[in-house]
């Protein structure tokens, strides 16, 4: 048996979630953690890596169970008082529940959702750095434009122009099945959902289409940088900042 968390994490003092050396990951803090609870080192498998200073609202990954550990019979909400209480303030277990050892987390997701957060309130606000990208203020044509775009980004096609250099994946298709950019009071919000992301996707698609709500391309223009599956096409990567994995659907 699996124990499958739920977990919500501020991602400014990490190096992303995958563990490595000599780097303070969220995966090795929930281990460590896990670990204390569980009386043994255990392993906690996550749904995606994400990247150093990404955040998370809804995270998702498994602790495997022993026959006869603790774990196995500890319940769901006893495990998510005790793995927060040796967890850090930036971590927190939201949810537990129980499940088969079949269940994956990366291999079983049927969708994800990321939101990117932009703020453009002209003063940048002490309490927010790196949890937001500050700008100047997004008039709401500029919102519409950066909308249209976004909009422009949905179906099954090859985003080979939205990943950055360095990945090893090789098929680069994807179903993007909702794109949108909408103002939420002092924010911009860029929410895409799809079955998959390439490396650093989300990100350049949101600074893309910041780019053309600034008026450096129009919002048809996304059509043929899709097409030309050349990363030189598209615009900037966005820092991390801003960037939240918000739902994982299975």
């Amino acid at each position: 048996m699996k124990l499958r968390l739920t977990i919500s994490y501020d991602g400014r003092g990490y190096s992303g979630w995958q563990a490595q050396d000599n780097a303070k990951s969220v995966q090795r803090t929930l281990t460590d953690a896990a670990c204390a609870v569980y009386g043994r080192r255990c392993l906690v498998t996550g749904c995606s890596r994400t990247d150093a200073g990404v955040h998370a609202l809804a995270y998702s990954c498994t602790v495997a169970l022993e026959d006869g550990d603790i774990a196995a019979v500890m319940a769901p909400d006893a495990a998510v008082r005790a793995l927060n209480a040796r967890l850090p303030d930036d971590i927190a277990v939201a949810n537990a529940e129980p499940v088969g050892d079949a269940f994956h987390p990366r291999y079983d997701v049927r969708g994800k959702t990321y939101e990117y957060v932009f703020r453009d309130a002209g003063v940048r606000s002490p309490f927010l750095s790196g949890l937001v990208y500050e700008t100047r203020p997004i008039t709401d044509d500029e919102v519409r434009r950066m909308d249209e775009a976004a909009r422009l980004m949905t179906g099954r096609r090859d985003f080979a122009a939205f990943m950055a250099s360095g990945s090893k994946i090789t098929d680069t298709v994807r179903c993007v099945t909702e794109c949108t950019v909408a103002r939420r009071g002092e924010f911009v919000v860029f929410r895409v959902s799809a079955d998959g992301f390439l490396y650093k996707m989300v990100r350049t698609m949101a600074g893309t289409a910041f780019a053309v709500g600034r008026g450096r391309a129009e919002p048809s223009a996304v059509g043929d940088m899709i097409a030309s599956r050349s990363r030189a096409r598209a615009f900037e990567t966005l820092p991390a900042c801003g960037l939240y994995l918000v739902r994982v659907e299975y």
